[in-house]
């Protein structure tokens, strides 16, 4: 045989060897089998042979004899990582064991075990929780006026104010033995999801007491003391909860809050204690203006060791009645004119007791591993749900609107351009609910997804911001002009206040997707990172040798499925989503490919190279939205008339994915190595494109229809009963022009065919006084034309009603009669041309 034919020969053992993950002793035996054949059967010189048994000698000493490989190859490696291995501040270590790890480890692995994603229990509503729905939640939807809220009250009324009190809004997830609910997190973001669609000042107010708040931080790490006094009072809405955590030189780091509490001795109701004299600034604070309960974060500090020998106990929470002296509340921000109560506080030598810290006193300096553990719940909850209602809200808005308006005498849905729009409104809408319902379904199966929370707040609020902007387009000058008939306007404006706040956008993408996921779902870094830490040279070379084999198997199985486009990778289906999975399974080996070698290159330094981190981070990303996608797909049935949206949204996940891949490996610090990891992961280049325009078709009709699909991504949205509220306008039109789709089109077909093309209303005339038409038929279609007059029309408004001063601009006078300067120049003889 000739030379290349026995290159590629080993060139395939290899592989196969690395691709099956062949432990040492295997790997070894097979390799020397190999070469007896070589040496028997091939054409090779007897130098080179005994070049490669020599080689092949040597290196099989080294690797399977214990004390050589330890001197040759363990403790060289284990002596220099340990010195370029940058140590772990404690917020670094408390941030990095924070949570748990799920599915997201399985992307992680290179070969994810597909019955872990699809056996995630699929989260369901007890009756309980789907009464509350159907019953107080749409109830407070009802009474919810937005524009009464954010235009004449900038607050919410003091009728919803009670009724979120008195039905137990606030005490969503306290156990019902403290008097509150008791509700799945399904429940809480179901709930959310409702609310945020009919007005985002209503989610975010009951949104925060049921996140990150004395609450949940009572439940997890509260005293039992604490726990009975205080649960029971907010789930009976006698406290109002807030928590102070941002300052205003310390915001995406929480780490560097300047807020301080000196343990010392103080009066405290006519008595000496050892307590915390407390002194803070804290701004962005929901609920802080009403709030009767404050949970602060501050540095505590123990200057006269009062209590052990540690000056710098670090962040800790604590709880303080707001009518405590030295408080300030009250004063309020105004977020994007979204009113939610919002606002500053400050506190100047507040002296508590210690038994006021969260946990009692032996939870002093536990406050970070507090806030990180509490704060990936709700990333995981709060945020998502508020994005996927206004999500919601947009398929339902935008999909009636486009099928109503007509332009050019035709509905702009038949317009390639609002089909793109509507396209990718319905499939980031779908992928919003997707990533919602899987991170919550984890969340209720008893994890802490720390990244999937961090993903999910990412990506559903960054879609959120897309559809947004899709919508007002979409909308044209109905979307932009204020007034109690818009629908959209309010929700464009508080799209930027889910970007920024629980870890701003740019943070999280560029240092907690990745920077948490990297350690803590990697199979062995972490386990190597204490083994060094412990000086535990045997643990690390365990280890060590499996991250080997692992990263070797991964570029064996990288470069395997992109020689053969994925079409051998396994897939736990064979329906039409079987491409999907294979797809999906080859990305995770690339990704684990490409992470282990940007960690190995760039060790610590990575964390400082945040366009390298925030594309790993994309990359990860998209692997969980696709897992989402294909998780939800299933959970509701395989529904083949939903197929237009899921493939829509698994074809711009893989395009987004390659992209970021291309990018990466573009900006890679090392050329050579970036080149090889090309050759490895994209042999023929980007694999995967962006949806093909025959998508956006389908999904507009499925938008623009009553259709199921339609009814399955809307199910929960709240549609008022109110004839002259907004969207019940909207949707009593969209559904008056579907039913009388035949009869309008009989009309304005017949005015065109004479030349008469007008208005809905014109064409109904010509039709009626043709005798093409009804008298019966005509009175149908004028009110259906009234409708459509109420959905296209805007609010308008006179000087007074805005608070303007009259002016020489605003008055009659003034316009009805022409500038004296320019009645001076006037000329009456014509203009002639030269």
């Amino acid at each position: 045989m000739s030379t290349l034919l026995w290159a590629i020969l080993w060139l395939g053992g290899l592989i196969g060897l690395a691709y099956s993950r062949a432990s040492l002793i295997v790997a070894t035996g097979a390799i020397g089998a190999g070469l007896l054949v070589t040496t028997i059967f091939s054409s090779l010189g007897w130098f080179s042979l005994c070049l490669l048994w020599v080689l092949f000698g040597g290196l099989a000493f080294i690797l399977n004899s214990d004390e050589q490989r330890k001197r040759f190859i363990t403790n060289p490696v284990f002596d220099s990582l340990s010195k370029t291995l940058p140590a772990l501040s404690e917020t670094e270590r408390v941030a990095l064991e924070a949570g748990t790890v799920g599915w997201e480890g399985e992307l992680f692995s290179g070969r994810p075990q597909w019955e872990k994603l699809l056996t995630i229990p699929t989260p369901r509503l007890s009756e309980e929780e789907e009464a509350f729905l159907n019953g107080p939640a749409k109830q407070l939807c009802e009474m919810a006026n937005d524009w009464e809220i954010t235009h004449t009250l900038n607050d919410l009324p003091e009728k919803i104010w009670q009724f979120l009190i008195d039905n137990g809004f606030f005490a969503l997830v306290i156990p019902k033995k403290y008097g509150g609910k008791g509700f799945s997190e399904f429940a809480h973001s179901e709930i959310l999801t409702m609310l945020a669609g009919r007005s985002l000042t209503l989610a975010s107010t009951v949104a925060v007491p049921n996140s990150l708040g004395p609450a949940e931080l009572l439940l997890r790490y509260g005293t039992k003391v604490q726990a009975d006094y205080y649960l029971p009072r907010l789930a009976s809405g006698k406290e109002i909860p807030c928590f102070a955590l941002t300052a205003p030189e310390a915001g995406s780091d929480a780490g560097a809050i300047p807020d301080t509490g000196i343990i010392c001795k103080g009066q405290f109701e006519g008595k000496e204690i050892i307590g915390i004299k407390l002194n803070w600034n804290k701004r962005y604070i929901t609920l802080a203006p009403i709030a009767t309960l404050l949970g602060l974060a501050f540095k505590l500090y123990d200057p006269d060791e009062l209590l052990g020998h540690k000056k710098e106990l670090g962040i800790t929470c604590a709880l303080i009645p707001t009518n405590t002296k030295g408080v300030t509340t009250g004063r309020r921000h105004l977020p994007s004119n979204i009113p939610f109560q919002n606002g500053p506080t400050q506190g100047k030598d507040v002296f508590i007791p210690l038994d006021w810290i969260i946990g009692g006193p032996n939870m002093a300096g536990q406050g970070w591993r507090m806030l990180v553990e509490c704060l990936s719940t709700g990333r995981a909850i709060s945020l998502p749900s508020s994005s996927s209602g206004g999500a919601r809200g947009a398929v339902l808005t935008c999909g009636a609107y486009s099928r109503i308006r007509r332009q050019f005498h035709t509905s702009i849905s038949n317009f390639e351009g609002i089909q793109e729009v509507l396209a990718r409104i319905g499939g980031f809408t779908y992928l919003s609910e997707a990533v919602r319902h899987l991170t919550v379904a984890m969340v209720d199966a008893g994890e802490k997804p720390s990244v999937p929370g961090a993903i999910s707040k990412y990506h559903v609020t960054e879609l959120g911001r897309k559809i947004a902007n899709d919508a007002m387009d979409l909308h044209g000058g109905k979307g932009i002009m204020m007034g109690p008939n818009n629908y959209l306007c309010r929700a464009y404006q508080g799209v930027p206040i889910g970007i920024t706040v629980e870890g701003a956008n740019i943070l999280t993408r560029n240092m907690i997707i990745f920077g948490q996921g990297a350690i803590r779902c990697h199979p062995y870094v972490l386990k190597e990172m204490h083994a060094m830490q412990h000086h535990n040279v045997q643990e690390f070379e365990h280890y060590m040798g499996q991250h080997i084999s692992f990263t070797l198997s991964n570029a064996a199985h990288a470069l395997f499925h992109g020689l053969t486009f994925a079409h051998f990778a396994n897939s736990p289906t064979t329906n039409g989503m079987k491409r999907y999975y294979q797809q999906l399974g080859r990305a995770s080996s690339a990704f684990a490919l490409v992470a282990d070698s940007a960690m190995a290159l760039l060790g610590g330094k990575l964390k400082f190279k945040e366009s390298i981190s925030s594309r790993l981070g994309d990359l990860l990303s998209m692997m969980y939205l696709i897992s989402a996608v294909l998780k939800r797909y299933q959970d509701q049935g395989s529904q083949a008339a939903d197929l237009p949206l899921v493939r829509w949204s698994l074809d711009y996940c893989l395009a987004q994915y390659w992209q970021a891949m291309n990018e990466l490996l573009r900006n890679f610090p090392n050329r050579a190595v970036a080149l090889g990891l090309r050759v490895l992961v994209m042999p023929f280049g980007v694999p995967c494109h962006y949806p093909k325009d025959k998508l956006n078709r389908e999904i507009t009709e499925l938008l623009t229809t009553q259709s199921e699909t339609r009814a399955r991504l809307l199910e929960g949205v709240f549609i008022s009963n109110n004839p002259k509220d907004p969207i019940r306008v909207l949707s009593s039109a969209f559904e008056a022009i579907i039913a009388n789709a035949t009869l309008i089109k009989q009309v304005f077909d017949a005015s065109k065919n004479h030349d008469a093309h007008g208005t809905l209303a014109q064409s109904i005339e010509f039709a009626l006084a043709s005798k093409i038409i009804t008298e019966e038929e005509a009175q149908t279609l004028y009110r259906v034309d009234e409708l459509y007059q109420l959905v296209i029309n805007v609010d308008d408004f006179s000087p007074e009603e805005l608070g303007a001063k009259t002016s020489i601009h605003s008055s009659k006078e003034a316009s009805s009669t022409t500038p004296p300067s320019f009645k001076e120049h006037q000329d009456t003889t014509p203009h002639r041309l030269n």
